[in-house]
C-alpha cells in the first residue's frame, strides 16, 4: 500500500507560482510511475502530467505544457510540481496519484493510489 499526501495549494494571483509536493508513505515509491490531476469545480477530473518511475520519461497535458514542471525524488519519496504563469483556468483540486497499473496514463481509472487533493485557487 502507498499512501499519498498533497501539499502547497493555495491562493495565488494569475501569473504567479506554486509549488505542490505529494509525500508517499506506506511503500517506496521508486518502483511506481507518479501523477498528478486535477478537478475543478463543475468538470469532470483531468490529467495534467505524469513522470515515469525513474524520472526519465514525463508526459504533460497540451495546457499545461511549457508552464508546469514535473519531478520527483525517489530518495526522499517525494514528487513536485512546479506551476509557473498560473491562469485562473489552473483552478482547481489537485490530486498525487501512482501506480498507472490499469490502461492509460492519461484515464483517472489506470491510476491505483490517490491523495486526498489540494486546493489551487487562481485570481484574475
Amino acid at each position: 500500500q502507498v499512501q499519498l499526501v498533497e501539499s502547497g495549494g493555495g491562493l495565488m494571483q494569475a501569473g504567479g507560482s506554486l509549488t505542490l509536493s505529494c509525500a508517499a508513505s506506506g511503500r517506496t515509491i521508486r518502483s511506481y510511475n507518479m501523477g498528478w490531476f486535477r478537478q475543478a469545480p463543475g468538470k469532470d477530473r483531468e490529467f495534467v502530467a505524469r513522470v515515469s518511475y525513474a524520472g526519465t520519461v514525463i508526459y504533460y497535458t497540451n495546457s499545461v505544457k511549457g508552464r508546469f514542471t514535473i519531478s520527483r525524488n525517489n530518495a526522499e519519496n517525494t514528487m513536485y510540481l512546479q506551476m509557473n504563469s498560473l491562469k485562473p483556468e489552473d483552478t482547481a483540486v489537485y490530486y498525487c496519484v501512482a501506480g498507472d497499473t490499469r490502461g492509460s496514463y492519461s484515464s483517472t481509472v489506470a491510476w491505483e493510489y490517490w491523495g486526498q487533493g489540494t486546493q489551487v485557487t487562481v485570481s484574475s
